[in-house]
């Protein structure tokens, strides 16, 4: 009994669930694994403000991004997203700062992006308006963006070091 030779009763659990519609198994599914869902953000900066929009499936303003899909990468999620929300065609840099949030089991993979000019922003997907804000002056920011918000605020601190701690 392995993997590849399922025992008699795996057999049959595999084939109940696999006749499940998609909402139950997704919640059997969180129930027995570990699993995160990732997220790529973009804080977009011009003249010391950042790009946020509105948009159809949240409330409040949020910054650009999305869920990163399966097999991408969050560098390459976080492109793709600011292209389909904004119409801008930017590269992703570094990862800036990364938030974790264990109650949803999600995590946030935030990228700093610097303009020399401001650009042209072409709302689009589910925006549905976009402004500039300083990241501290954000108007009504969800929860989510409120957690990012924080991480980008605390990556511009001197992290504070660990410890070896005696026995």
């Amino acid at each position: 009994m392995s993997a590849q030779q399922p025992g008699t009763l795996r057999r049959i659990g595999l084939r109940a669930f696999r006749a499940l519609p998609a909402a139950p198994s997704h919640a059997i599914i969180r129930l027995a694994a570990p699993t995160f869902s990732m997220g790529a953000v973009a804080l977009i900066e011009y003249q010391g403000r950042v790009l946020a929009l509105r948009q159809t499936h949240r409330t409040g303003w949020s910054l650009p991004g999305g869920l990163v899909d399966r097999g991408e990468l969050p560098e390459d999620a976080v492109v793709r997203e600011v292209q389909e929300e904004t119409g801008l065609r930017v590269t992703s840099g570094d990862v800036f700062a990364s938030v974790v949030d264990p109650g949803v089991r999600h995590i946030d993979m935030i990228y700093r992006i610097e303009c020399a000019t401001e650009p042209l922003v072409q709302v689009a997907s589910e925006a549905r308006a976009a402004a500039w804000f300083a990241v501290h002056e954000l108007p009504d920011p969800d929860t989510p963006t409120r957690r990012i918000i924080a991480a980008v605020e605390a990556a511009h601190t001197v992290p504070r070091p660990g410890e070896v701690l005696s026995p």
